[in-house]
């Protein structure tokens, strides 16, 4: 894959669904020509078609971001890059830490730390030379405050926080901001069964009685808004939960 001339590139992964494929959305609407990545390739050849059919532009690559040497191979193709969203990641189990699967713990950790830092390393050189880049860490609330049964994806979650404030701190004074955007509670079509094995109604339980979760494109329209600010603008870290959510633990239902 080369990247053509013109407007800023931005790299989006885990965009075959939820946040990463509205983050796409919206940042090619921004103006910026989007690069999906994701493992299945079907989905982001979809949006990909999508966003241009809209008169955007976009491109879709296959990358699994726990493959290090399928990072670099793709890091290859950016000589500038203007911003990097990384919002792959997920949970796994809700189980508590006296009986939680430790494959469940690798796999997250792997996913949301260890793919962060693949893509980050990988692609830091591409967004230093570009005079004005961009990292997003996609985090969590469950980065910043822990609950029952979570730990496995609390701790994850706090492996990709630390991250970015310690790349903020180790590159401060070059052209390259990072920002952090922790999602409270946000319905996606499939967060939560994903982290249930495919199991609906637990699935549905976690929304049961909020009226108005928060959104994917919630979510997207956060990450755009901090990413066109003006370059010596850095937000540094932005909390977005639903009205109903006042922490991890308390949330209103109407029941």
């Amino acid at each position: 894959m080369t990247a053509a001339p013109g407007k800023p590139i931005a790299v989006v992964t885990g965009a075959s669904s939820g946040i990463g494929a509205a983050t796409a959305r919206q940042l090619a609407a921004a103006g910026y020509r989007v690069v999906l990545t994701a493992r299945r390739k079907d989905r982001i050849e979809a949006l990909a078609a999508e966003i241009n059919a809209a008169g955007h532009q976009a491109t879709a690559y296959a990358l699994d971001v726990t493959d290090r040497a399928a990072v670099d191979e793709f890091a290859t193709a950016f000589p500038t890059l203007g911003v990097l969203v990384n919002n792959a990641g997920g949970a796994l189990g809700a189980d508590p830490v006296a009986t939680g699967d430790p494959d469940d713990w690798r796999r997250m950790y792997e996913v949301n730390v260890i793919g962060t830092l693949n893509l980050t390393q990988a692609l830091l050189p591409a967004l230093t030379a570009s005079g004005d880049g961009t990292v997003v860490v996609v985090s969590s609330t469950a980065g910043h405050a822990t609950y029952e049964g979570g730990a496995g994806y609390v701790a994850a979650k706090n492996g990709a926080r630390v991250l970015a404030e310690t790349l903020r701190l180790e590159i401060v004074g070059t052209p390259v901001r990072v920002i952090e955007v922790a999602p409270g509670m946000v319905r996606t079509e499939e967060f939560a069964t994903t982290r249930f094995r495919g199991d609906t109604e637990k699935a549905a339980k976690v929304y049961a009685g909020v009226a108005e979760p928060l959104t994917a494109d919630d979510v997207a329209d956060t990450i755009t808004w901090a990413c066109t600010r003006p370059p010596h603008v850095n937000i540094d870290l932005l909390v977005v939960r639903p009205r109903a959510q006042a922490s991890n633990t308390k949330v209103h239902r109407e029941l």
